[in-house]
Parts: structure tokens; C-alpha cells; sequence
């Protein structure tokens, strides 16, 4: 059972960003760090990515693993308390992801995701993001 009010859940809820969160400024450093420039949020892209690298036709998104449905054990944790609309919410969540990717490699775009906690190893997080931006 849910511990907190409507009300504070509501206002816990609504204080949830989609941009310039923690891992994504932790990324924006890191890349910048590599020598990249990048574009922000570029709306005409399917999925608004995160990073986009409009020369090399890359862009990187980066991903709660709660809220996009990693496969780790953040996004194996599902609410206990309204279950089907949370249920729904992230399997709907993880079928738009797939499409936008789709509709991306379409488009001749290449994507690479990074989840949130991928951040806890920044070594090996640096060298999959050079990799991908040098290939």
C-alpha cells in the first residue's frame, strides 16, 4: 500500500523530470568531456532524443530504468499499489521507445541507449560512448 496521500503522491509524481535530469547532465559532461558537441532535445526527431549528433546522424538517449523498463532489478521493481495502470503505463512506455527506434533507423539515424544505471561503471561507459560515436 502506498504510504503517502493523494495529494503527496500527485506532487511526488509531477516533480519528475523528462529533461536535464541527473544522468542525462552526468552524460552531457561526459560526452562533452570526449570532445562532442551535441544538440539538446531536437523535437522534429521521432522520441525528441536526448543527444543528437546531426553530422554524424548519431543521438543518444538516456533512460530511467523504471520508467522505460530495463531489464535490471530497478526495472523489474514495479508498484505494488494500482498495479494494471502501472503495468500498462510501462509496457506502453517500452512499445513507443521500440517504435521511435524503428522509425529512427528509418529515417537513417543511429540510436544508442544508455540506462541509468549503466552510470555506476563510468569507465566502461565512456569507452561504449566513444566507440559509438567514432564507428
Amino acid at each position: 500500500m502506498d504510504n503517502l496521500s493523494a495529494a503527496h503522491r500527485r506532487a511526488a509524481m509531477q516533480a519528475v523530470r523528462s529533461k536535464d535530469t541527473g544522468p542525462e547532465i552526468i552524460i552531457r559532461r561526459l560526452v562533452h568531456g570526449l570532445g562532442y558537441r551535441y544538440r539538446l532535445h531536437v523535437r522534429a526527431l521521432p522520441g525528441c532524443p536526448d543527444l543528437v549528433f546531426p553530422i554524424k546522424r548519431k543521438l543518444i538517449f538516456v533512460h530511467g530504468c523504471f520508467w522505460h523498463g530495463h531489464a535490471c532489478a530497478a526495472g523489474a521493481n514495479r508498484p505494488r499499489s494500482n498495479q494494471s495502470y502501472w503495468t500498462a503505463k510501462l509496457d506502453r512506455n517500452k512499445a513507443r521507445d521500440a517504435r521511435h527506434k524503428r522509425e529512427l533507423r528509418a529515417l537513417g539515424w543511429q540510436a544508442l541507449t544508455i540506462w541509468e544505471c549503466q552510470l555506476r561503471n563510468p569507465e566502461r561507459l565512456r569507452s561504449r560512448v566513444h566507440q559509438f560515436l567514432e564507428n
